[in-house]
């Protein structure tokens, strides 16, 4: 039994490198909500190097509040905003000699389309507009995966190693307590959940939910540590 961890880089946490030794999946910023030319640069590089799927990870024009303000723009002013982050990191991407392989929206952006259609929509139109052979990242059981499918692009259905859930199968609000899992343990116990009885504990009981992809959020300061951990029960795959 294996896990795919995929891990947020090029945010300017400072431990990408190491990181990224230990996931299967990186999500690159893309300038928006963090990162610059250089660091989407060194990410690329260090994927290469370890064999990791580079992907890119747009948001909401939030520098300020990290791509975690909720916004509400115009399907139409999305798809044109993803566009632009995702053809700037394939361009960076090529100079490097890196394919990328998927897109993962962050924050605000990523919770809002999980459960608008229309704004997932205008996510997977931009994926679809810059490369159709571009996998979707999104919530598990959310509207963006949803529209993956009526795009005709991969859908890569995803649980968090590190947050807790509601009982719709949102993610807990980061502003509520609990929301975000620091504990050792506490990450360790709802990954095995998540992998041998693909459930995970909500604040009101158990859910179903079925996985391909786990997050382990790389700004944490945790992060590094909790990677360690899973990566000692749940090796790396050797074929990343």
């Amino acid at each position: 039994m294996s896990i795919e961890l995929n891990a947020d880089v090029g945010e300017g946490a400072g431990a990408d490198a190491e990181l990224l030794a230990l996931v299967e999946r990186a999500n690159i910023a893309c300038g928006w909500h963090a990162g610059d030319g250089a660091q989407m640069r060194a990410a690329l590089q260090a994927c290469r190097q370890l064999g990791v799927a580079a992907g890119a990870h747009p948001s909401f024009p939030d520098r300020a509040g990290f791509g975690r303000t909720p916004m509400q723009r115009a399907p139409q002013d999305v798809e044109a905003d993803l566009i632009a982050q995702i053809a700037g990191l394939q361009a960076l991407a090529a100079r490097e000699g890196v394919r990328l392989a998927h897109v993962k929206p962050h924050g605000a952006l990523y919770n809002q389309a999980a459960r608008d259609a229309a704004l997932a929509d205008a996510v997977a139109r931009a994926v679809r507009a810059v490369d159709p052979g571009l996998a979707l990242v999104g919530l598990a059981g959310s509207e963006l995966l949803a529209a993956a499918r009526r795009h005709g692009l991969q859908p890569l259905a995803e649980a968090f190693a590190d947050r807790a859930y509601a009982p719709d199968g949102s993610l807990l609000p980061r502003g509520q307590p609990g929301a975000v899992l620091h504990d050792t343990k506490a990450v360790l116990t709802q990954v095995r959940e998540l992998v041998l009885h693909q459930r995970v504990h909500s604040t009101a009981g158990w859910l179903p939910l079925q996985a391909d992809t786990l997050c382990l959020h790389g700004d944490g300061p945790a992060a590094l540590e909790l990677a360690r951990a899973l990566r000692a029960q749940w090796p790396r795959r050797p074929s990343a």
